[in-house]
């Protein structure tokens, strides 16, 4: 998306979304992110508060997965190179997942401030898809003037801007990171994963036939977002707290949390 040699402003934008989105283990950091976006909307772009839910259930996934792969590795070569490589490639494709979940936080931090400002808007209109940018420029004009949008203008955003991470970063990242990995019996496993976000009722996961199907995503994505609906958007925001990963001084105030992280991130980037 972001070409190089751009308004220093937008480069100094785009600098701030990669910090703030940290390092590929920093999945708390980037719920904390994702949250942010969702009350600075004003509860109007749902994509963060669901993503921010995704960052810390795979948080839980990734750890039982690598423990397990481990013990799988083990049993089936005991002691030998074989098993330190296969727990070598279950750590890269691990990293991978995290990678993209990264990313996402990146251009979804650096879409919604791009398209926010007034003073960006001949670049916000260059570099974001019209159909994407006409659903950012009517959550923030109900923003500005304290509107909540309705669920179906909700899901009109959400679904705008997750057809396009999962065009434009998710989709080509899951297929690379699943073309590269052989190992049969953890590749089937991660095929179907059965995804239990914090809102959910426990009896009724979101269960994959195949991860790798964009149209399988696409499918459970919204329906992620129509259970976020019948659930309330309120509660959706406080079950964040329920992975129990999430430090306890986001928990006592979300938003003096996220500007300390901010100012910490943006104190390291104008001494860097």
């Amino acid at each position: 998306m972001y070409v190089d040699g751009m308004d220093p402003a937008i480069t100094a934008l785009r600098a701030e979304a990669v910090a703030m989105a940290g390092g590929i283990g920093d999945l708390t950091q980037r719920a904390s992110v994702y949250h942010h976006l969702f009350q600075h909307s004003g509860g109007n772009h749902t994509f963060p508060l669901l993503a921010a839910h995704g960052a810390l259930w795979a948080s839980g996934y990734f750890l039982a997965g690598i423990r397990f792969g481990a013990i799988t590795a083990a049993i089936q070569h005991v002691g030998g190179a074989n098993e330190a490589e296969l727990k070598r490639r279950l750590r890269i494709f691990a990293h991978q997942f995290r990678d993209i979940n990264r990313r996402v936080c990146v251009e979804t931090y650096f879409i919604y401030h791009l398209t926010a400002a007034g003073r960006f808007s001949d670049a916000a209109e260059r570099i974001v898809p019209l159909d994407l940018l006409i659903e950012m420029q009517r959550c923030h004009a109900a923003r500005l003037t304290g509107r909540s949008l309705s669920d179906a203008e909700r899901r009109s955003l959400f679904c705008a801007f997750f057809l396009w991470e999962q065009a434009n970063i998710v989709g080509p990242s899951i297929d690379a990171a699943f073309a590269a990995f052989d190992w049969p019996l953890i590749r089937s496993m991660a095929l179907k994963p059965r995804i239990r976000f914090a809102y959910f009722n426990p009896l009724f996961p979101l269960a994959f036939r195949n991860f790798a199907d964009t149209d399988e995503r696409i499918l459970m994505g919204l329906a992620a977002f129509d259970r976020a609906c019948a659930t309330g958007w309120e509660r959706v925001e406080k079950r964040l707290s329920s992975y129990g990963i999430m430090p306890a001084a986001f928990t006592r105030d979300s938003r003096a949390f996220f500007e300390s992280l901010r100012t910490s991130v943006t104190s390291r980037l104008s001494t860097a």
